[in-house]
């Protein structure tokens, strides 16, 4: 472990395996109650858009019941009215529920996809644009970004997790390319995302999670009009140096 991981890690405390495995067990309970009959309700009625209040609705009482308050800078750097490739750190099953609620927008997700594998939540994903990308076999790979760079157009921002995977406490990856391609190909801005405190509060490998109070920064848009494939290399480094910078922040 690193001197970074282990100044922000959780201490393995029984207190903090119960938390962990509180929240892990609310997630499943939202997903029994809530999914089956919003979903039953969105096939019947024909308006598979209808499950996206459900969902977040979803995301924002784990959160609460997780004991995770969410603190939200930068919104003001958005216009309302631009679709964009929200580009995000990852230390955390908390961070995908907090860019889908906290962003105020209407939003899809590239996912592992791994997710589709999970009951319920498997099934609904196509229902709010979160579309799983197998990075394991390039053609799926592209597909998927492509399906993604067309709803860009329409209008629709989606948000990536661009190292892949969750980090470690105190960790950043590599930022992998595909989430800069599509706002390349479709012309939207990339916006970084600094998702803060979530590996304190319920970091990846550690077992255990604690309440505290969570912090998501939403850094100013990057344009990409003109841009062309050759220029995504330094898109991609001038991202992931906005997020490093601002996580480095207390």
């Amino acid at each position: 472990m690193t001197k970074a991981e282990s100044s922000t890690a959780p201490r393995r405390t029984p207190a903090g395996r119960l938390w962990y495995w509180w929240s892990l067990f609310v997630a499943a309970m939202l997903l029994l109650v809530i999914g089956p009959w919003s979903i039953t309700v969105a096939l019947v009625a024909g308006r598979r858009h209808w499950l996206y209040p459900f969902a977040l609705f979803g995301a924002r009482t784990w959160l609460r019941l997780s004991g995770v308050p969410v603190r939200v800078r930068g919104l003001e750097n958005l216009d309302p009215r631009q679709s964009y490739v929200f580009i995000a750190n990852h230390r955390s099953f908390l961070d995908t529920a907090m860019l889908f609620y906290h962003l105020r927008r209407r939003i899809g997700i590239l996912a592992k996809k791994e997710l589709l594998k999970v009951p319920i939540l498997g099934y609904g994903m196509g229902f709010v644009n979160i579309l799983a990308i197998d990075r394991t076999n390039r053609e799926s790979a592209l597909r998927t970004t492509k399906a993604a760079t067309d709803r860009l157009r329409s209008g629709i921002s989606f948000g990536v997790f661009a190292e892949g995977t969750r980090a470690r406490p105190g960790q950043l990856l590599p930022f992998k390319k595909g989430g800069f391609y599509m706002a390349v190909e479709a012309g939207v801005p990339v916006v970084p995302v600094a998702i803060k405190y979530t590996d304190d509060l319920m970091g990846k490998g550690t077992g255990v999670a604690r309440p505290g109070t969570a912090e998501m920064v939403v850094l100013p848009p990057i344009d990409t009009a003109g841009m062309s494939g050759e220029d995504v290399k330094r898109l991609v480094e001038r991202a992931h140096t906005a997020i490093a910078e601002e996580l480095a922040k207390p």
